[in-house]
C-alpha cells in the first residue's frame, strides 16, 4: 500500500512550539543565534526572546541583538511578529518602532508553515551580511527602547 491520497500530518501548535523550546535550548549551530521564551509561566507560549550576535566583516560585528518574538494563535500558519528591542538601521526593520518588515523581509512575507523562529533568526543575520545592510551606520549601542529622539526630534535614516 502506497502513500497516495494520504494527507500530510500537521503537527498541533504546543507541540510545534515545545520543539521549537526543546531545540532553543540545546543551543543550535555556531552559537551566534539563540531563542528561548520570554515566561516560562506563559502556557500559551506566545512571548519569545531571541539573540543575534552580529556577522564579523560588517558594522554589525561584536553588537548583540535581542529580539522579540510574538508567536499568535495562529502560529506556525501565520508568522510571528519580530521586533528588534535596540535600535539597528536595516533595511528589512522599521527604525521607529525595530518591527521587521514582513513586505521587506521574505521569510516572513512568504511564510511557510515549516519555518521556525530558528530560520528566522538565521535568516536576520545573513540579512545583516547583505550588501544593502552589511554598511548601514548603526546606532550607538545601549540605544534599547527609545525610538523617539530626546526632545522630539525627528531622526533621518538613510537606507
Amino acid at each position: 500500500m502506497g502513500s497516495e491520497g494520504s494527507a500530510p500530518v500537521v503537527v498541533p501548535r504546543n507541540f510545534r512550539l515545545l520543539e521549537e523550546l526543546e531545540r532553543g535550548e540545546k543551543g543550535i549551530g555556531d552559537g551566534t543565534v539563540s531563542y528561548g521564551m520570554d515566561d516560562a509561566d506563559d502556557i500559551y507560549m506566545r512571548s519569545w526572546t531571541g539573540t543575534i550576535i552580529g556577522p564579523p566583516n560588517t558594522v554589525h560585528e561584536g553588537r548583540i541583538y535581542q529580539l522579540k518574538l510574538f508567536c499568535d494563535t495562529d502560529y506556525p500558519d501565520k508568522p510571528p511578529t519580530v521586533r528588534f528591542q535596540a535600535r539597528v538601521n536595516m533595511t528589512c526593520v522599521n527604525p521607529e518602532s525595530g518591527m521587521v518588515d514582513p513586505s521587506r523581509f521574505p521569510m516572513l512575507g512568504n511564510w511557510q508553515r515549516e519555518h521556525t523562529m530558528e530560520d528566522i533568526l538565521i535568516s536576520l543575520k545573513k540579512e545583516m551580511s547583505a550588501p544593502q545592510n552589511r554598511r548601514l551606520h548603526q546606532p550607538h549601542e545601549g540605544s534599547d527602547d527609545q525610538r523617539v529622539d530626546q526632545k522630539g526630534a525627528t531622526r533621518c535614516v538613510i537606507m
